[in-house]
């Protein structure tokens, strides 16, 4: 049954009737994305022209107009109905009482409707103090009424669009601008906003405006299809949801995955990102023209008056490199440039092109494209140095190499760049998709060039680091084998080749060991140098870390991080020198621990201090994010059961998030008897200022004595907060690594982050009957890693099947 024929049973044009159609339209699986939204709006038009027929009737000087999506024809199960009433000034009571017979029913029908009554005068003055209007009017279509009327409005709007184009474009570009600041880019956020994010449809509907203007078009290769893909996503997250929205949320992602019939939440943004990164191009593109055309209308009558009223005069073109020349603010081709003859010229082009902050001409990059050959096999040597130009040039790299990759001139480069090309990173940490990151982490990577001895390696692994994450398993083991084998075509010798896959492999291990693992462990700085292998890789891994971490969020980089990636840097640089790491001895307590432990001993309870941390030297900080290094808490108890949870339990009420923990029996001076425990832990405040060290130490004393409940405030506090809907973490994972350390057992625990996280697994720990010799606690947005160096209770490493049962009941307690 067509619409036509829906529309005209016997319930003929009532609102039960509309709305029985607009269900078995809806609901019918052999009409979908395009052919469902134009035949929904003629149904809808059907409907609302019986209802403005029964209510004109002898009226003249009236039409019914759709406008915005509902003018293109392109109504969503859940869209809202925009119309203009159009009357002629006409008997203003007749057309009132015509709008309520048109809005009521829709408001009855629970529909969404954005509705004005206007004159054409009215709808002009409107436009043209609203942007958002004219937009709209830009897409007018009559439904109902007279034609006339609505025709002689499309094309006064038109007129006055074209007419005002030059000043109100500049308007909507700032707009567009405002909105991309608000709401990200489309290509790259896990829960976008398919309308209103950058490169939505909001922008393509701007595209469209633009094109309007007559002062520049889109490149319309692809546009049509990555806006019907947008909207195909946005049919289906209404249907999944039954709301109004267009925000594509982690929970609905597999529901509108499989509306859509595709294989999983990750396929699925996969084809947003990919939707929103052409539509995002188009918009550069066009905005950079409409820029060259204002400019030159702006120039062009001084010239002319210049010149004397003679002959245009011709854009100067200035040479950047063989075959390429600037021209008007963009890189373009020479006039003799032969890219059929010539597989160097994009890279040479695109490398100039960053160097000198330009961006690629679209008429350049396509000409390319087209006619571009085959690199030979191993690259000339120029093709690696114009590659790493390219990616040395800093942040103007990003925009050149979006232009490359519009075009598919990429992956004819680099062919296994297609496994990561808008890949998703469902990681709260990861602020990018992973062609981005890699593109991101190059940019960073240009900063520590002077760093390095070898910055060409150190530019092409940062390029390639992540290169695995398209293939199953361990990235890193898989990026391994992808970078020998793209290193050696790129051109690269043996040795530099072994180089780039040892950084591609390793390129986690020092900010891992770093912050998971006991620093003054002779077992694991030598563990790290055998892996690196030479001064020099140490140096370009350093740099790696650095700048991977940079590009990866503001939540996996600090001054902290980078002060302990140092240490551990100088700790292996020292063992690859020729230097064998001393074993740890007891460091000597100083004044301060000596003054609080034996005051710990003469009250029999804790005492504690808090000290402001020092930022590290000028010279060893970051670019990154100037995180504050925390506050040092230093805690000296009687030896007893129960420490480590009590202390993390407290610190969980005080909302205090641990950044390290160390904990060591203090040997006392002569004459002074018992046993005392040294914690000294680096905390911060989750938000507000730190609690004062006679709260903590109150709460302490009594969390020890058992006066506290601990486990139950933290459950009761975890109540009071309303449980939102969101992404199921994975379980918990514990696991034992016996080869990390000699002097214990090194237990680690992957787990959702949450408060009380530390607590539970220390009393976990001490329930086991194992003494906690330190803690290396590392927060990544939402995920935890700590490592725990665990002994018996006569201070040995554990055996291993009893380490083994210690990590089963960990675990279990924590997925509990």
């Amino acid at each position: 049954m067509t619409s036509t024929d829906v529309s005209k049973d016997a319930e003929g044009s009532g609102p039960s009737g509309y709305a029985a159609a607009r269900l078995r339209l809806l609901t019918e699986e052999a009409r979908t994305g395009p052919p469902r939204r134009a035949a929904l709006a003629e149904l809808t038009d059907e409907w609302l022209t019986g209802l403005f027929a029964a209510g004109a009737e002898g009226l003249r000087g009236v039409s019914l107009v759709a406008v915005g999506g509902y003018g293109r024809g392109e109504l969503s199960p859940r869209s809202d109905l925009d119309l203009l009433l159009l009357h002629d000034g006409g008997d203003s009571k007749a057309v009132a009482a015509l709008a309520d017979r048109i809005w009521y029913p829709v408001w009855d029908l629970g529909l969404a409707l954005d509705h004005s009554v206007r004159t054409p005068a009215e709808a002009r003055r409107t436009a043209g103090e609203d942007l958002k209007v004219q937009l709209g009017l830009l897409d007018a279509r009559h439904i109902a009424g007279d034609l006339g009327l609505t025709a002689g409005l499309r094309t006064s709007v038109l007129a006055d669009w074209r007419n005002q184009a030059p000043k109100r474009l500049p308007e909507l570009q700032e707009l567009s601008a405002e909105r991309a600041e608000r709401q990200g880019e489309l290509q790259y956020l896990l829960e976008p906003d398919l309308k209103e994010a950058r490169g939505g449809l909001r922008d393509a509907t701007i595209l469209r405006a633009v094109a309007a203007s007559w002062l520049a078009d889109a490149p319309r290769e692809g546009l049509d299809d990555a806006r019907r893909r947008l909207l195909d996503v946005r049919d289906a997250l209404h249907l999944t949801t039954g709301r109004a929205t267009d925000r594509l949320s982690l929970q609905e992602q597999d529901q509108v995955a499989a509306e859509l019939g595709l294989l999983d939440a990750d396929t699925l943004l996969r084809q947003v990102y990919e939707a929103a990164r052409v539509i995002s191009y188009a918009s550069d593109v066009t905005w950079r023209e409409v820029g060259r055309v204002l400019r030159a209308r702006a120039v062009r009558p001084r010239l002319r008056a210049m010149l004397g009223g003679g002959a245009k005069p011709t854009a100067e073109r200035s040479p950047l490199a063989e075959g390429v020349v600037e021209q008007d603010g963009e890189v373009v081709l020479a006039r003799a440039a032969r890219p059929e003859r010539d597989p160097v010229l994009p890279l040479r082009a695109a490398a100039a092109a960053a160097q000198a902050g330009l961006p690629l001409s679209l008429h350049a990059v396509r000409r390319m494209a087209a006619s571009v050959r085959a690199l030979p096999t191993p690259w000339p040597a120029e093709a690696r140095e114009q590659l790493v130009t390219l990616l040395g040039s800093g942040r103007p790299t990003v925009e050149v190499w979006e232009a490359l990759e519009a075009e598919g001139l990429i992956t004819h480069f680099l062919p296994d760049w297609e496994r990561v090309r808008c890949r998703p990173q469902r990681n709260a940490v990861h602020i990018w998709t992973v062609d981005r990151h890699l593109i991101e982490t190059a940019v960073r990577a240009s900063e520590f060039t002077r760093r390095v001895h070898r910055p060409d390696l150190l530019l092409v692994a940062a390029l390639l680091h992540d290169i695995g994450k398209g293939w199953p398993g361990d990235h890193s083991v898989a990026g391994e084998i992808i970078v020998k084998d793209v290193a050696a075509r790129i051109g690269f010798d043996r040795d530099d080749v072994m180089v780039l896959s040892t950084l591609v492999r390793h390129h986690l291990l020092l900010v891992e060991t770093a912050t998971r693992r006991d620093l003054e462990d002779p077992a694991t700085v030598r563990s790290v140098a055998e892996a690196v292998g030479s001064q020099g890789t140490l140096e370009l891994l350093h740099a790696l870390t650095e700048a991977d971490a940079l590009a990866t969020g503001p939540a996996a980089w600090s001054s902290w991080r980078g002060s302990l990636v140092a240490d551990l840097v100088k700790r292996v640089g020292a063992v690859l020198a020729g230097d064998d790491p001393a074993e740890p001895e007891a460091a000597a307590p100083t004044a301060e621990q000596e003054r609080l432990a034996i005051e710990a001993i003469a009250t029999g309870s804790p005492v504690l201090a808090l000290r402001a941390q020092t930022e590290p030297p000028a010279e060893e900080q970051s670019p990154g994010d100037p995180e504050p290094l925390g506050v040092e808490l230093l805690i000296a108890v009687p030896d007893q059961p129960g420490v480590l949870p009590a202390v993390a339990g407290v610190l969980a009420m005080h909302r205090l998030t641990v950044r390290t923990a160390e904990l060591s029996a203090l040997d006392l001076p002569d004459g002074v008897e018992g046993a005392v425990l040294l914690l000294n832990w680096r905390v911060a405040a989750e938000y507000g200022s730190l609690p004062q060290a006679a709260r903590l130490r109150a709460d302490l004393v009594r969390a020890l004595d058992g006066s506290l409940d601990i486990a139950g405030r933290l459950a009761e506090r975890d109540a009071a907060y309303p449980r939102r809907r969101g992404v199921v973490a994975p379980p918990a994972r514990v696991t034992v690594h016996p080869a990390a350390s000699r002097l214990a057992t090194v237990i680690e625990v992957r787990a959702q982050d949450a408060p009380g996280l530390l607590f539970r697994i220390g009393r976990a720990l001490e329930d086991a009957s194992v003494r906690v010799r330190s803690a290396h606690v590392s927060t990544l947005g939402a995920n935890a890693v700590d490592a725990f160096y665990v002994t018996g209770p006569e201070g040995a490493p554990l055996p291993g099947e009893e380490a083994a049962a210690v990590a089963r009941k960990l675990e279990e307690t924590l997925r509990g």
